[in-house]
């Protein structure tokens, strides 16, 4: 048992030396976050680190001409002056002080905004494929908290660097008259520096360990007090059921909370005795030699202000340093997650989007297998789409369609195979100047609890539109008939979290969002299942519009209503990861196969 625990305290503190390579990294972030603000906090602490020491040797003389004055002797020259400095320096110590904290909370500030921009970045960039594990989320929660509550640890740096130096400045003072004095002080505070670092450790690995479980808090949280859960929590009587299970891992976590802060709080007081120890050590040291005559009334007033500034400045050194070194633990996943590489990204010297695009899109033997998954949803899967073709995809759930979408505007790379874009691969092209080709709606698209005229912009946020511009989209999708109804128009705000906004019915969602393809002028435009809340008579209007609006254009169609899909020029049946079927709707009712079939189920049911 000793062997396993004598390793897992070496682990635990080689853990917390490479954590202290998390510290450069740190700074560098910091600095480029507000450099002005930094060398100002820098100037700020250099100065106030010498105002204790100045403050305390002016009382040291002040204490020995007070001495000299009780004796009946002459004041010392420059007495009062004397006096006069000290006040000076507490008033100089008290402004400064206030500008540091000024300073503290503006690089706060910057280092808040700028981390957190950083993060909102970084996961963008990453691709969804990334997304599709769980430990990436693990990992993205601990670095959004780590963007914000590793303040203290930014405060602490600046705490460091003031205090290092006022302590070297008290230390060189006790050193002056006695070197003993300084191991004293130090001897006892060392072993109150272990132990704050070792339950700081303790702490980081609690945090670590609770990550998931606070995930499903947060999961449980958002749902007993969610608008889209109301209805099923009253009906099924769920509240109390999502209650007892957030209690339950809530009490989990505080008995793991209080568990650990019990044994620091017996650790801790056992080992600040020690401390104390040495701190009265050198006092009673102080107390032999001035008792003796080896120290004047002044120089003992300074040696013993010198011992308390050096023993409180040694024991804040010691705990802040432990505290950083912690801290940057904690940092692990804020920089291994900025350090994160999306798998799908830009090639160097990637080429331009063809416009406008000549030959169209190939599928090449293509298969694909999400990320943790050996199924292939995709298998040697062939498929070709050329400008102005309007190619429906259809099948039953699961077959790949919304894959094909996402291997097309490259969400995702193929696992084996090739997809061609005018015959070149689509790796090679900016990936960037290709999404500005694509209009695409998913079946799940957003609901931004935005205004109106922002639903529609962010459709192609790159250029500034006009009023026209967006009533023209609103138009075409048919949301201008909604946008009629609302007392903002297209400046009304949408959805609930907001006081002014108004929530949509999910049919009025999906024709702002088909307004955003729209708007988008893109060679190739994908609507997945972007009719399924729409009524049967909106949706014919729907694709009556799509039908002249994407005239000369590529459009790329998944729909499982066969009244919409037989007005696509193709239709391409996929079943088992595989191309089974690909003709006009006539073709393959007279064909008799997979989609006739399909075809005469629903249609029986209107019957």
């Amino acid at each position: 048992m000793s062997g396993k625990g004598n390793s897992g305290t070496h682990h635990a503190w080689g853990d917390r030396i490479r954590a202290l390579r998390n510290v450069p990294t740190v700074l560098k972030i910091l600095w480029e976050s507000g450099p002005a603000v930094v060398t100002w906090g820098l100037i700020l602490r250099v100065v106030v680190s010498f105002t204790p020491w100045a403050i305390g040797f002016a009382a040291s003389r002040i204490i020995g001409g007070v001495k000299q004055a009780i004796d009946h002797q002459p004041l010392p020259a420059h007495f009062w002056w004397i006096v006069a400095a000290e006040v000076a320096f507490a008033l100089l110590n008290g402004a400064l002080s206030r500008a540091i904290d000024y300073s503290d909370s503006l690089l706060s500030d910057r280092y808040t905004h700028y981390v957190s921009v950083r993060v909102m970045r970084q996961a963008a960039r990453l691709d969804l494929t990334t997304y599709e594990d769980p430990d990436f989320y693990d990992r993205l929660e601990r670095a959004r908290v780590q963007a914000t509550d590793r303040l203290a640890m930014i405060q602490q740096m600046g705490r460091l660097f003031q205090q290092t130096l006022t302590t070297l400045i008290w230390s060189i003072q006790l050193v002056w008259y006695s070197p003993w004095l300084l191991l004293l002080l130090i001897v006892g505070v060392a072993p109150s520096f272990v132990a704050e670092t070792h339950f700081a450790f303790l702490g980081y690995a609690k945090n670590f360990r609770q990550t998931p479980v606070k995930r499903i808090m947060d999961y449980l949280r958002m749902v007993g007090g969610s608008k889209e859960a109301a209805k099923e929590l009253k009906l099924f009587n769920l509240s109390d059921y999502i209650t007892r299970r957030f209690t339950t891992l809530s009490e989990q976590i505080y008995r793991e909370n209080v568990a650990l802060s019990s044994k620091k709080l017996l650790v801790g007081g056992l080992l600040s005795l020690i401390g104390t120890c040495g701190y009265y050590g050198g006092y009673l040291y102080a107390i032999i030699e001035a008792v003796h005559g080896r120290y004047s009334i002044a120089s003992f007033s300074l040696i013993t202000i010198a011992i308390q500034q050096s023993s409180a400045n040694l024991q804040q050194v010691f705990s802040i340093s432990s505290g950083i070194a912690d801290q940057a633990l904690f940092l692990t996943d804020l920089i291994a997650f900025f350090d994160m590489q999306p798998t799908v990204q830009s090639r160097p010297n990637a080429l331009p989007a063809p416009k406008p695009i000549r030959r169209g899109f190939e599928f090449r033997n293509v298969s694909f297998a999400y990320p943790g998954s050996e199924r292939r949803v995709l298998k040697n899967f062939n498929f070709t789409i050329e400008p102005g073709q309007r190619v429906a995809l259809i099948g039953e759930n699961g077959q790949g369609k919304t894959t094909v979408v996402k291997l097309i505007t490259r969400l995702y790379d193929p696992t084996e195979g090739q997809i061609l874009l005018d015959g070149v691969d689509l790796r090679d092209y900016s990936l960037d100047d290709l999404h500005r080709e694509m209009g695409v709606i998913f079946q799940d698209f957003m609901r931004y609890e935005m205004t109106v005229r922002e639903n529609i912009g962010v459709g192609q946020i790159e250029v500034s539109h006009s009023d026209a511009d967006i009533a023209l989209a609103a138009q075409k999708s048919l949301a201008a008939e909604v946008v009629k109804k609302l007392p903002g128009g297209y400046d009304q705000m949408l959805g609930r979290r907001f006081v002014t906004g108004l929530d949509l019915s999910g049919g009025e969602w999906q024709r702002i969002a088909l307004a955003r393809a729209y708007l988008r002028d893109a060679q190739l435009l994908i609507l997945d299942e972007p009719t399924a809340a729409l009524d049967a008579k909106s949706e014919l209007e729907v694709f009556q519009r799509f039908a002249e609006l994407t005239a000369g254009k590529m459009a790329l169609l998944i729909s499982h209503r066969f009244s919409t899909v037989r007005m696509a020029d193709r239709i391409v049946v996929l079943a088992g990861g595989r191309l089974v079927e690909d003709g006009t709707h006539q073709q393959l009712i007279a064909l008799g196969g997979q989609y006739a079939e399909m075809f005469e189920m629903q249609a029986a049911s209107y019957r």
